[in-house]
């Protein structure tokens, strides 16, 4: 017996553990979880927001007031399959994606501002 024996203790071999499928299903149900979180966390009000974005764009109309990704309002001129016509003054139009619309405004909102 060491002096060192009587600070440290001494390390024994344990037995393995038995493989077995609890071990197997133990180790697989964190990244399960973590998936499960992810998506109900992120993925789904992401698709959510897509969804609505979506539904917003086939409701959009002649006449509407819009505000563009990039900020700039103005009232809906012309709608094509790709493009939209955004009135932003008189007289002049500017062709955004239909992506690109943002938001639909109230009526009068543009001419209150």
């Amino acid at each position: 017996m060491d002096l060192l024996d009587l600070l440290i203790a001494p390390a024994h071999a344990q037995a393995a553990p038995a493989a077995g499928g609890s071990s197997m299903l133990s180790t697989l149900l964190l990244p399960i979880v973590f998936i499960g979180v992810m998506y109900f966390l992120m993925i789904r009000p992401q698709m959510k927001r897509q969804k609505e974005h979506r539904a917003m764009l086939d409701k959009l109309q002649r006449g509407d007031e819009v505000i563009t990704s990039g900020g700039i309002a103005g009232t809906v001129a012309e709608i094509g399959d790709n493009f939209v016509a955004v009135e932003i003054a008189s007289g002049v139009q500017v062709r955004v994606q239909r992506g690109a619309i943002a938001n639909v405004l109230p009526k009068g909102t543009l001419k209150s501002a």
